[in-house]
């Protein structure tokens, strides 16, 4: 496929002309969601190309475009990995199911595949839309060689208690989905998250040498440790104070 029109290249790295696509590091692309949707991360391995979240399905087209603009179709994606179960991060999966190897961790994976009432807000209505898979269940500690890089799941509930980080080895960069955002911020706690897990996910992650952050909204952060630091403190004043738990996370059906 000829590609007509491809990103241009900024001190050694893609950015596209509406700056949507980001090469952070060699064969390692940030592809910004739009709205509601999270962002997507793609990694280009020696063995495997994956994909961390796909979004919500209505910026599948924005994606694809990106995908298309780094020479990539989407039966080209060997592997998404999502980072939980909520609809802004998988909710284009099904475009994918049929080609790469779908993955998330078992807690996650047992919503997705159910089609819990927060997995199936991102349906449009059509009853014939196909049910999303998961072929892999991952556990933590699990492992991806692409070759030139290696990845790790790292199970991180509190968000819910399906939520993962992705580390990878050789460049320390965590994929936190929304277990983790720059400046420390919190992400709601969902029905099956708590607190607590925060707190314990968050300090589990602190024992790692991480040197930027990649989540799965808002900016990339290359402030870890001040990051995990300040979400600690966020947590735990949380905490002492329940109502202050309710409504500062708007918990699901809120």
């Amino acid at each position: 496929m000829k590609i007509e029109k491809w990103p241009k290249r900024v001190n050694g790295g893609v950015v596209s002309e509406d700056n949507h696509i980001e090469e952070m590091h060699p064969n390692i692309f940030w592809l910004k969601g739009e709205g509601t949707s999270s962002h997507s991360y793609l990694i280009r391995g020696d063995y495997k190309n994956v994909l961390i979240d796909s979004g919500v399905d209505k910026n599948f087209s924005r994606l694809q475009e990106a995908l298309l603009r780094l020479g990539f179709k989407v039966r080209d994606i060997d592997i998404v990995i999502n980072t939980h179960e909520h609809f802004d991060h998988i909710g284009a999966n099904r475009y994918f199911q049929d080609y790469a190897l779908i993955a998330a961790h078992r807690f996650a994976a047992t919503k997705i595949t159910v089609e819990d009432r927060y997995v199936t807000m991102y349906k449009s209505g059509d009853i014939n839309e196909p049910s999303l898979k998961v072929h892999l269940w991952l556990e933590n500690r699990f492992r991806f060689d692409l070759g030139n890089y290696s990845l790790e799941v790292v199970h991180t509930p509190g968000h819910s208690s399906g939520s993962i980080c992705i580390y990878e080895f050789t460049r320390k960069i965590l994929f936190t989905g929304d277990t983790l955002f720059a400046g420390g911020t919190l992400s709601y706690i969902g029905e099956s998250g708590s607190v607590g897990d925060y707190i314990n996910s968050i300090s589990l992650l602190e024992t790692r040498k991480i040197t930027e952050l990649y989540p799965g909204h808002g900016e990339v952060s290359k402030t870890p440790e001040e990051d995990m630091k300040r979400a600690i403190l966020n947590a735990r004043a949380l905490l002492k104070d329940e109502e202050g738990v309710e409504v500062t996370h708007f918990r699901e059906g809120s």
